[in-house]
Order: C-alpha cells, then sequence, then structure tokens
C-alpha cells in the first residue's frame, strides 16, 4: 500500500478512536460520573477493531442502567418526598419527576417543589390537577407529572409565549414574575420554602 493511504488509513482509525473516547466522556458526564484513568485516548489508541466495538455496544447497552442507578441514588428526590411524606402532601412520591423535570430544563431542583407548598400546600388545595397555581389555577392537566412537566417548561424559558418573562433570569425574577407583582413578598416566601428542602435530613 502507498505511504499517502497507509498514512490516511491510519488517521480514520485514529479518528475513530478518538470519537469514541468523546462519545465515553459524553455518556459518563451525563450520568455524573467520573472518568477513571483507564478511559483516556491512550487506552482507545490500544484497543483492536473488535474490541472498540464491543466496548461501544457495552456503553450503550449499560448506559441506561447507569443513568437509572445514577437517579435512584439521588438524594434530592429522597428529600423532596420526605419533606411531602412528613406533611401528609398529595406529593409525596413525584420527587423523581421534580428532579427529571429539573435536570431536564436546568432548574433549581427546589424550585418547583417550593411552589407548589406555596401554592397549594403540596397537592392539598387545589383545582384540574394543579398545584402550582398555573394560570390561575385554571388549566387543567390530566395528572400531577403533566404539570411538573409544563410548569418546569414555562418557569426555564421554553415557552415562547412566555420566555420573556422566565428565559435566563434568576430564581428570585422569575418569582417575581410568577406571583411577585401581586404579592411582593411571594419570591422571598418561596426561597425560605426552597431551604427547608434543602435542610431535609436523610436517616
Amino acid at each position: 500500500m502507498p505511504l499517502a493511504l497507509k498514512t490516511q488509513d491510519h488517521m480514520n482509525k485514529l479518528r475513530k478512536q478518538i470519537f469514541l473516547g468523546l462519545i465515553l466522556a459524553i455518556l459518563l458526564s451525563s450520568v455524573g460520573a467520573i472518568p477513571t484513568k483507564a478511559y483516556n485516548i491512550n487506552f482507545f489508541a490500544n484497543l483492536s477493531k473488535n474490541k472498540m466495538d464491543d466496548v461501544m455496544l457495552a456503553l450503550l447497552v449499560n448506559a441506561g442502567k447507569i443513568e437509572n442507578e445514577v437517579v435512584k441514588k439521588d438524594v434530592r428526590s429522597q428529600k423532596i418526598n420526605k419533606y411531602f411524606e412528613e406533611r401528609n402532601m398529595p406529593l409525596e412520591g413525584y420527587g423523581k419527576q421534580f428532579i427529571k423535570i429539573a435536570d431536564k430544563y436546568d432548574l433549581d431542583w427546589r424550585l418547583l417543589p417550593a411552589i407548589a407548598v406555596r401554592e397549594s400546600s403540596g397537592g392539598k388545595h387545589l383545582l384540574n390537577n394543579n398545584p402550582f397555581g398555573w394560570g390561575s389555577c385554571k388549566i387543567a392537566f390530566k395528572d400531577f407529572n403533566e404539570s411538573i412537566e409544563v410548569v418546569g417548561m414555562n418557569l426555564s424559558g421554553n415557552n415562547p409565549n412566555t420566555a420573556r418573562y422566565y428565559a435566563d433570569n434568576s430564581v428570585k425574577e422569575k418569582l417575581y414574575y410568577y406571583n411577585g407583582t401581586v404579592i411582593p413578598s411571594y419570591p422571598d416566601e418561596v426561597i425560605h420554602i426552597m431551604g427547608m428542602f434543602e435542610d431535609i435530613e436523610l436517616s
């Protein structure tokens, strides 16, 4: 094989190895894991094609399992559930949904549950499966999961119709537009509740 073709073939293999390394880094970072020293470019450079294929297959098969294990151990959802449980609030058991949506939309994980406490005592006093008082309680949801998703999407600025109030704003600014224009103390009240979620102690 001419030298130029050998060089090109080598470069293609190297690109593939680097690409695999980047995929691994992305997968690990997506579940909050920290790559060990074994998982670096040198590691991939020494793998055969068959071995690299095996590694890729293992990553794809196990990525979901790894993510589920991380979520299961996430103390944030446990704190949310314990807060609601201790107060006999209907939103008990929705901790994972709150965390899922907070992470999906890059929100403070305490924000949505704290609003739900302030607006409906954690689902005790509500209309239309709407524990957040969203849309003056006139907007109906099929269940709590949908309400958490929709309100989270809006507070993150991902709804073009409400983005001007919430996109790129701080927690306090979001709360001002949420209900602070009507109740001046509202942002501080919700932020106080957020602190209570943070301070929950797990046994």
